[in-house]
């Protein structure tokens, strides 16, 4: 197996920029799509868990626009079939808190797609 091949980060990290900027649009479409579209695709949020694409879809419903920086993005490919990216966020309405972010990203015959996600905050031991 080869990990961190420099072409597969290329296009995981394609991807997840496309994730973000859908994200701080709030474009759920998008959103849904970038998906794996199963049963068993998990999203942990800040304070909520979605068991489904249905939950993760009716989740994504209700939200509202935000925006965040992100700090440390990291993407680790292992073989030419899954990756993750993990990064550090900030967001204005969560003071004095770290956001922390991974995807497990996994190649389909549509394009990569997030199998398993976490979202999490916590307090910025910097404050």
């Amino acid at each position: 197996m080869i990990l961190n091949d420099p072409a597969i980060i290329a296009e995981v990290l394609d991807v997840f920029e496309r994730y973000e900027a859908a994200l701080l649009a709030n474009d759920s479409a998008t959103l849904d799509a970038m998906f794996l579209h199963r049963d068993f695709t998990v999203r942990y949020g800040v304070n909520d868990n979605q068991y489904g694409i249905e939950q993760i879809r009716a989740f994504r419903v209700v939200q509202r626009p935000f925006t965040r920086r992100l700090d440390q993005l990291v993407i680790a490919s292992y073989g030419g079939d899954c990756a993750t990216a993990s990064t550090l966020f900030y967001r204005d309405d969560f003071p004095g808190q770290i956001g922390r972010q991974m995807q497990t990203w996994i190649r389909t015959d549509t394009g990569w797609r997030v199998a398993a996600a976490h979202v999490s905050m916590m307090p910025d031991p910097a404050l």
